[in-house]
């Protein structure tokens, strides 16, 4: 344990001292995302000279390619911002299930924290992001946080103690939102399938975004449903402040919202503030197969660019660019193909919007991101295919059935 941080102003910071030539820097995703750190660091990248950044998922402009020049960007995703440094040739990838990035990050020189003022204990809690930040804590060689006057005080399974910190810069800076559109038909469509396949009771694990905000949106009617998810967002928010989440049907954790993230907006992070029916929990938790599998009627639902007719996924790659991530969605389909009553489902449009493309197709055009063993249940806005148990001819009518009209006969020529 060190012996307690020294205040600083970010721009009295020795970055040179802190981060050496080669060595590796990582900060949390999304709102949890240092900004005064990061923009201070950027800024200064000349003066350390070239250094690895592992980022996760980037809401603000401190990935951007042109800071690549002395930086090299390591993440599992090619969403939000990262998109920029993808189509740059900026972006390294690391094709890892998400439970293998605090791991893949190590050994950590400089980690950079995101926290909300401390509690009255003196601990600092982990605000809006725990996951891989939590478990990476204990392990970097420096640590500086920003301490934010306007980041929520979240409850979890982890506090950061004054004597893990090296450095504090104290900020009031306002958090950066995930974007958010109003839901097309397609979407709307896709959701309530979704609403209608899950039970009273459940415990839902989704991604981010429009269409997870959409399908817990549809799930208004339903009663003591569960929430034990990598991220959530202002869907879940809603959800739990209209009574419908309350995990009280669950087999552990019971009563509590467990994540590792809160991605949404203001909406989310004022349910998130002070709420002790919140859990905010290391990916080392939160994506453990064991305890997934363990969850009764745990539900996954996940999105993917394209699946083919026999069930492979990619969530990865589309147009060549690197857009999506491995992330955790076979890890959080196989678990609930082995929970007892538990769903995997996988949810997409028929098309690409812009192309008219389908997204039902006979060959992946990237990588197999969930192999076709761990295919459960596929949803469009034309159907629904149950995919479990299921020979490849079977599979491959049924995916064809929830396949956009215009693309089945194409579909229905291609070699098997």
């Amino acid at each position: 344990m060190k012996a307690g941080p020294q205040i600083l102003e970010a721009g009295d910071i020795d970055w040179p001292a802190l981060l050496p030539r080669g060595g590796m820097v990582v900060w949390g995703q999304a709102a949890a995302e240092p900004l005064t750190l990061t923009e201070a660091l950027m800024a200064a990248r000349h003066e350390v000279g070239g250094f690895r950044a592992g980022v996760g998922l980037v809401l603000s402009d401190s990935v951007a390619p042109e800071h690549a020049d002395c930086v090299s960007f390591i993440s599992y995703t090619g969403g939000a911002r990262n998109r920029k440094l993808a189509q740059a040739g900026k972006l390294d990838i690391l094709p890892l299930t998400y439970r293998q990035f605090a791991d893949a990050l190590s050994p950590v020189d400089l980690l950079l924290l995101h926290l909300p003022p401390a509690g009255s204990d003196g601990t600092y809690p982990v605000g809006l992001c725990a996951e891989y930040i939590a478990d990476l804590v204990g392990r970097a060689r420096v640590v500086v946080a920003q301490v934010n006057s306007l980041m929520p005080a979240t409850f979890g399974s982890c506090t950061v103690h004054p004597g893990q910190i090296d450095y504090i810069v104290r900020s009031s800076r306002p958090l950066p939102a995930m974007p958010v559109s109003p839901p097309d038909c397609v979407t709307a469509k896709i959701a309530q399938r979704i609403a209608g396949l899950v039970e009273d009771g459940a415990t839902l694990q989704m991604g981010i975004g429009n269409l997870p905000d959409s399908i817990m949106d549809a799930l208004g009617a339903h009663r003591d449903l569960g929430v034990h998810s990598g991220t959530v967002g202002d869907g879940v928010a809603r959800l739990a402040e209209a009574g419908v989440i309350t995990n009280a049907r669950k087999s552990m954790d019971i009563g509590v919202t467990v994540t590792g993230a809160v991605m949404g907006g203001p909406e989310s992070w004022r349910w998130a503030q002070g709420n002790r029916t919140l859990c905010l929990a290391p990916t080392s938790y939160t994506h453990d197969p064991a305890r997934l599998a363990a969850q009764e009627r745990f539900t996954a639902i996940n999105s993917a660019i394209e699946v083919d007719l026999t069930g492979q996924i990619n969530a990865e790659v589309a147009d060549a660019t690197y857009l999506g991530a491995v992330g955790a969605a076979g890890d959080f389909m196989r678990a609930a193909a082995l929970s007892r009553g538990g769903l995997p489902v996988i949810a997409l449009p028929s098309i690409v919007s812009k192309t008219g493309q389908s997204r039902i197709v006979a060959q992946l055009s990237g990588p197999v991101s969930t192999a076709r063993s761990d295919a459960g249940i596929i949803v469009t806005e034309h159907g629904i295919a149950d995919l479990r148990g299921c020979t490849l001819r079977e599979r491959r009518r049924r995916m064809i059935d929830i396949a956009a009209p215009e693309h089945r006969a194409a579909l229905d020529a291609a070699n098997p």
